[in-house]
């Protein structure tokens, strides 16, 4: 796993939708189910959702608190 892919989750914003704008770290675990479930988009965007959506249904959120105080 690429270790910018945590810094990134903290600070790129929902570029579309209901979420334009949240931070990934702070989309709504049934949003990223969605994706889950409907297909991540291509790309960049797709690879941090499903990172995001990995971390909460493992419980990991914890790793993203260090990085995200620090920015």
């Amino acid at each position: 796993m690429n270790p910018n892919l945590l810094t990134d989750l903290v600070t790129m914003k929902m570029p579309f939708g209901k979420y334009k704008d949240k931070l990934l770290c702070d989309l709504p675990e049934s949003y990223l189910i969605w994706f889950q479930n409907q297909g991540f988009p291509p790309g960049k965007l797709g690879e941090l959702l499903g990172t995001m959506y990995e971390i909460r249904l493992n419980g990991l959120e914890y790793l993203l608190k260090p990085i995200r105080n620090s920015h």
